[in-house]
């Protein structure tokens, strides 16, 4: 059994609220869940305090026992000191030009640069 911690939904429609939960991997994003951790408000602004809770004593126990983060959790706990902080790319590779279209754009920089010499 491979556990979790991640987001679980809750709220109004248009109006997110999401529980930091530990659960099993196999089951339902907002279902089952062992243990509530902590809570994340999105709808509150990005410095206030409430805006994400955490009970790190019970995050580093289920850490301790295996449980991995999800990326945004992994974040959360990292800006909270819990465990390192992850890197966080914020331009997917998948959008980066490809080798062909690098080559192109190398080979029309060093035509312009050979032009202005």
């Amino acid at each position: 059994m491979s556990l979790k911690i991640r987001l679980a939904r809750a709220g109004a429609k248009k109006r997110p609220y999401y529980h930091i939960v530990v659960a099993d991997s196999r089951s339902p994003r907002d279902g089952r869940f062992i243990e509530r951790v902590g809570a994340y408000n999105p709808m509150l602004p990005s410095d206030h305090a409430d805006r994400v809770k955490l009970t790190e004593e019970r995050i580093k126990h289920w850490l301790s026992q295996g449980a991995l983060p999800t990326d945004r959790v992994a974040r959360f706990l990292g800006q909270a000191g819990v465990i390192a902080k992850p890197t966080w790319n914020e331009q997917p590779k998948k959008s980066a030009p490809k080798k062909k279209a690098q080559e192109r754009a190398k080979a029309a920089a060093d035509a312009a640069a050979a032009a202005a010499a």
